[in-house]
């Protein structure tokens, strides 16, 4: 018997049980023989029918109902009754009958065979009109059939749970993925920039060279022509994350145009303030672009998904990392799953923040409002390429 699935609402439903039991016991006219034993014994079948719903049926069959069937009709009491309900609830509820995970065949033998014997049970105890007979067997029917009901629907909402879980975890999969290709393209921009200005200069080198430097010339003809072939294959491998978008001639944003994204946040009626702490000094420019974009990201979300009026934005420029906070003060908030919108919410900030070996935590404040907090540490940001300004 697994008596560690007997929850703490079985053991309420005995305690509820045990006392109408008691009510009705003290308060009838003469007493059952050791009622206290038998009261215990069917509050005990109450307390373990979930871990063993079977073995409890045949036991309250047994004991409470046959057993215990006293010799006038009138000492039949109400908790017998409900005692032998609570049991066929139970085994409706428990026991599996049709669908992939079903209950083992003897099982379903067993339970039908306890069913029709339940029944015959209760109609041959002093049932003496054809509506006793129609009686006892709709009061079996019915406890079984409320508990099988109840697993129908217990079924029905797990397997509707789980599909919109998976649904989900594919949306997440798919903003990931989204997020990912976006940041590809943006790093494409800026590495293939860089390297084709390294081109360039080697070129303008080579050219300045006197005609006695063979060896030298033929060395920067080599950095030429590799650095040409990096960005044709950097066109051919990335340039396929476009799609049908056109070619990357827009400049990459930065925290240099902060201020014309808070002046637009605020005219649509967030207010923004700005503080910064440490000194500000240039950052690699894959940090900066994610740095903006986590802003950016983050303030939208508050305009999409928040009462909010207010925000702060924080950028906290310390030895090794820069830290980035924006809050608002309150008034709902989209779960952390949220994937909705163009830069797909929290799931792109984090994938932002990782690129650099960071994190981003999200999340409610204790007195109200919702705090984001991205720590981009500098030393893995100095591995992507730098672009001129």
């Amino acid at each position: 018997m697994r008596l560690w699935r007997i929850k703490r609402v079985d053991l309420v439903v005995a305690v509820v049980f045990l006392t109408i039991a008691l009510v009705e016991e003290l308060t009838a006219p003469h007493r059952l023989p050791f009622w206290w034993l038998r009261l215990g014994f069917a509050a005990v079948l109450v307390v373990v029918r979930r871990p063993a719903p079977l073995a409890t049926l045949l036991l309250d069959v047994a004991v409470v109902q046959v057993l215990w069937l006293p010799s006038e009709v009138g000492d039949y009491r109400v908790w017998q009754a409900f005692c032998l309900f609570i049991g066929l609830h139970t085994v409706g509820r428990e026991i599996i009958l049709v669908g992939p995970d079903r209950d083992p065949l003897w099982r379903r033998l067993l339970t039908a065979a306890m069913l029709v014997t339940t029944m015959a049970v209760l109609v041959g105890q002093r049932t003496t009109m054809t509506s006793d007979v129609f009686a006892s067997a709709g009061y079996t029917a019915a406890a079984w059939l409320s508990g099988l009901l109840l697993q129908i629907q217990a079924r029905r909402s797990a397997e509707r749970t789980a599909a919109l879980a998976a649904a989900q975890a594919l949306r997440a999969d798919q903003a990931l993925a989204d997020e990912r290709a976006r940041i590809a393209r943006e790093l494409h921009d800026m590495v293939a920039h860089s390297v084709t200005v390294m081109v360039l200069q080697a070129a303008a080198v080579r050219r300045r060279l006197d005609p006695r430097q063979e060896a030298e010339r033929d060395l920067l003809s080599g950095v030429e022509q590799a650095g040409r072939d990096a960005v044709t294959e950097l066109r051919r491998t990335l340039g396929l994350l476009r799609g049908a978008e056109p070619a990357g001639t827009v400049p990459q944003r930065g925290l240099a145009d902060l201020d014309e994204l808070l002046d637009q946040i605020r005219e649509a009626g967030l207010a923004v303030g700005l503080s910064t702490e440490g000194e500000p000094r240039p950052l690699p420019a894959s940090l900066d672009l994610s740095a903006y974009r986590i802003i950016q990201e983050a303030l939208t979300n508050v305009l999409k998904h928040s009462a909010a009026r207010q925000a702060t934005v924080t950028m906290a420029y310390e030895p090794d990392d820069l830290r980035l906070t924006i809050t608002d003060s309150g008034g709902g908030r989209p779960p952390a799953s949220d994937t909705s919108g163009g830069g797909h919410g929290l799931v792109g900030m984090r994938e932002r923040a990782a690129m650099f070996g960071g994190r981003l935590v999200a999340g409610p404040e204790p007195g109200g409002g919702y705090r984001v907090s991205a720590t981009l540490p500098l030393a893995r940001a100095h591995v992507f390429a730098e672009v001129p300004r």
